[in-house]
């Protein structure tokens, strides 16, 4: 669960959300029932990302003396993460699709045609194609605007994310924050 005086930075950036909205006489999902939540898909992508977090330490020790072998085993961490991540975005998703245009560690950004009441909880899968990121929380609105184009910009904070998840959110967000430096640069 995400403590409200942790702050995570957010990264513009376009990605998929499926929100369902949690009923409203349900109380919120301890962390070990939210795990229960999670499709099979899921639990194996966070299971292969937390394997693949914890072996990267040692990989980068052997880095030096063999930098072939450890290119090659991330290049087949990164083929096993995008069939994950095409298995399960094949799967059928319960709730809404959104566009989501920012996320990170605390929460998400996206953009709806109907506009969302502050406070309201949702159980949301996320789908970020680029940083082959699959995650499941529950989050609730924070803030909603209107767009220029008569949509409506909904802000909402994770109320309760594994923490394994929040590392990989803040991870990836790092990793499109990289990028964006990249081509900023390269642009000069």
């Amino acid at each position: 669960m995400i403590d409200e005086s942790s702050s995570y930075f957010s990264v513009p950036h376009k990605f998929k959300a499926y929100l369902k909205p949690w009923p409203t006489s349900t109380e919120l999902p301890s962390l070990n029932e939210l795990q229960n939540l999670q499709s099979v898909g899921l639990q194996l992508l966070s299971e292969v990302k937390a394997v693949e977090s914890s072996s990267l330490i040692q990989l980068r020790a052997l880095e030096n003396d063999a930098k072939t072998v450890v290119d090659y085993l991330k290049l087949q961490s990164k083929k096993i993460d995008l069939i994950l991540q095409y298995v399960l975005e094949a799967e059928h998703q319960e709730g809404t699709s959104y566009l989501g245009t920012k996320f990170g560690g605390g929460g998400i950004e996206i953009i709806t045609d109907v506009e969302p009441n502050i406070d309201q909880h949702f159980e949301v899968t996320i789908f970020i194609r680029d940083e082959l990121v699959a995650v499941l929380a529950i989050a609730t609105v924070t803030s909603v605007t209107q767009t220029e184009d008569e949509h409506w910009k909904a802000e909402l904070s994770f109320s309760r994310i594994l923490e394994a998840d929040v590392e990989i959110l803040v991870k990836a967000s790092l990793g499109v924050q990289q990028k964006m430096l990249k081509a900023r640069t390269n642009r000069r």
